[in-house]
């Protein structure tokens, strides 16, 4: 049997696209912030995790410019061996601040960073406790430990209580989920978490990718959210959506640090991270903390985008994320209902299974604190002629 046969029996991806409905790899001609333009057309951008809009700031751009000409485009070489430059070390110092933990560590990709630190922290004897609607490194990074993997029901507490309860009671266990789930922007019940870590003795992380610089009263993610930060271990975040750059990073006690620094192979054998991120990534933490403007014009237009949906008749919970879905039904019908948007002039990002149980597809639609009233707007009238069409409004 031929390894490669897989491939050549692989049609699907040519199949959508003889449909003229493949949504993925779109190409970005030109990038104005809140509008991009696709295939020679510029259409209000709502699938993008650029939360708080600061990748086109100009102190960001200038950072990572100045950022180059200083220690140039790459530093050729691991965190490990020879890629710990000055500016890696004073932005781990700031995230941990700012974070109110002892340590930060800095990976070259939030995937990495999931990868790498759950693998390590969890060994042999030890239990992982997985939320069955985890990011996929969650899941990859489960994969690669000798831990036990026990999953539980989507954000069910009672479920995992349950899962606990029938566990090894000397077994290390790590509860690890989202903190705010990428597809649907649910916020994690942490106070459960919390309980059940004082009950049953385990250790809590947190991945905030989509919660760090969004939610809580600084920004600081689900934990701060919710008012147990202390109580939290680890919280993981990603650099590629309010950081404006690109890396990934865990911030926890100083011994638990030290130990995935010197114990991960995705840290130890991965590239460093680049001058031009380090450097973007720490403006925006500055502006972060510097200028709230940011995240309250965030807030403004979740507040609004939710607001609007659930007036035109679609059933939009009320949550401080900026994430919403519209479930369409099969995938071959999110695929249609993706494409009429962006005939329309909005770009949003189908979802379809695996990523979701079969006949909840549809689009993920995300906002953005520099989306206008006039953006808004023509992303409500879009959803509201097609939610009519496609039966989808109460």
């Amino acid at each position: 049997m031929d390894v490669f046969q897989k491939c050549y029996d692989f049609k699907r991806d040519l199949e959508v696209k003889a449909a003229g409905l493949y949504p993925f790899f779109k190409t970005v001609e030109g990038n104005f912030g809140s509008r991009v333009v696709i295939d020679g057309k510029e259409v209000v951008m709502a699938g993008s995790n650029n939360y708080l809009g600061l990748t086109r700031h100009p102190k960001v751009v200038e950072a990572a410019i100045e950022a180059t000409r200083k220690f140039g485009t790459s530093c050729s070489g691991s965190r490990y061996a020879n890629g710990t430059y000055v500016i890696h070390v004073e932005l781990e110092e700031k995230l941990a601040a700012y974070m109110k933990k002892e340590k930060a560590l800095c990976f070259t990709t939030g995937y990495m960073t999931n990868l790498g630190a759950i693998s390590t922290l969890a060994g042999r004897r030890d239990i992982i406790l997985c939320d069955r609607e985890n990011h996929s490194c969650i899941m990859d990074a489960t994969q690669m430990t000798f831990a036990e993997t026990k999953k539980y029901k989507h954000d069910d507490m009672q479920d995992l209580e349950r899962v606990l309860e029938g566990s090894d009671p000397e077994a290390g266990k790590l509860i690890v989920s989202d903190g705010v789930f990428s597809m649907k922007g649910i916020i994690a019940n942490v106070p459960e978490m919390v309980r059940l870590k004082k009950k049953f003795g385990m250790r809590i992380f947190i991945d905030d990718a989509h919660g760090v610089g969004v939610v809580g009263e600084h920004g600081r993610g689900s934990a701060e959210h919710h008012g147990v930060e202390k109580d939290v271990d680890v919280v993981m975040g990603t650099f590629s959506k309010s950081f404006a750059g690109l890396g990934g990073f865990i911030v926890g006690d100083e011994r638990v640090i030290s130990y995935v620094k010197h114990h991960s192979r995705q840290l130890i054998f991965a590239a460093s991270m680049t001058p031009a991120s380090v450097a973007a990534v720490t403006c925006t933490l500055e502006l972060i903390q510097s200028e709230p403007q940011h995240l309250a014009n965030l807030r403004a237009v979740v507040k609004k985008v939710r607001g609007e949906f659930r007036r035109i008749g679609y059933e939009i919970p009320d949550r401080p994320t900026p994430i919403v879905y519209i479930k369409v039904g099969d995938d071959v019908a999110a695929f249609k209902f993706w494409k009429d948007l962006l005939e329309m002039g909005v770009y949003t990002n189908p979802v379809i299974t695996p990523g979701v149980p079969a006949g909840q597809s549809g689009v993920r639609a995300s906002f953005m604190a520099i989306h206008t009233d006039k953006d808004i707007a023509q992303v409500i009238e879009c959803f509201e002629k097609l939610g009519k069409a496609y039966g989808l409004l109460k």
